[in-house]
């Protein structure tokens, strides 16, 4: 949204509102930029639809940041990031393998983990279903399970989101 600053404020009379939110009345636009020239500051329309528009002395370079800073905090949508792995994954590369999980966990990711069966390891389901509770119970503190695991012909596989997520 741009919003008319200083100069750009074409209205006659205007609602002022002071720097520290108190209410200081109708006044003219000249009156009202002598005001926020006092105070070092800039007139900032916030409300040009009202009537009078109301303006507000601020520091509109910091005005523009934090706005800013709103937008890309609503703007953060929850991905779903993907970790494979295979059944017989040593120790040391699972832990490797946890801690990116809790990475993407706490970026406000959902995580799909996928334990891959390549050959012969699909005679041993089991053991992919063992892992995936091993992984759940690793991530417990952090995460809970959306839906179940599930099981398929070569692969197990299962989503985690952050704990505390309500979507």
């Amino acid at each position: 949204m741009n919003y008319r600053v200083n100069e750009q404020i074409k209205a006659p009379r205007v609602q002022v509102i002071g720097p520290n939110g108190e209410n200081l009345g109708v006044m003219s636009v000249k009156e009202a930029l002598s005001l926020a020239n006092e105070y070092g500051l800039d007139l900032v329309e916030v409300a040009p639809n009202a009537n009078p528009p109301v303006v507000r002395i601020m520091d509109y370079g910091k005005f523009l940041y934090q706005q800013k800073k709103k937008d890309k905090k609503k703007s953060k949508t929850p991905t779903t990031r993907e970790i494979e792995m295979s059944p017989n994954i040593g120790e040391h590369d699972l832990m490797v393998k946890i801690k990116k999980i809790k990475e993407f966990l706490e970026d406000g990711d959902k995580v799909r983990v996928d334990i891959k069966m390549k050959g012969r390891q699909a005679l041993y389901a089991h053991l992919a279903e063992d892992l995936a509770k091993r992984v759940l119970e690793l991530l417990e503190d952090v995460a809970t399970l959306e839906g179940k695991i599930t099981v398929e012909e070569r692969s197990v596989y299962f989503v985690v989101k952050p704990k505390g997520n309500k979507k």
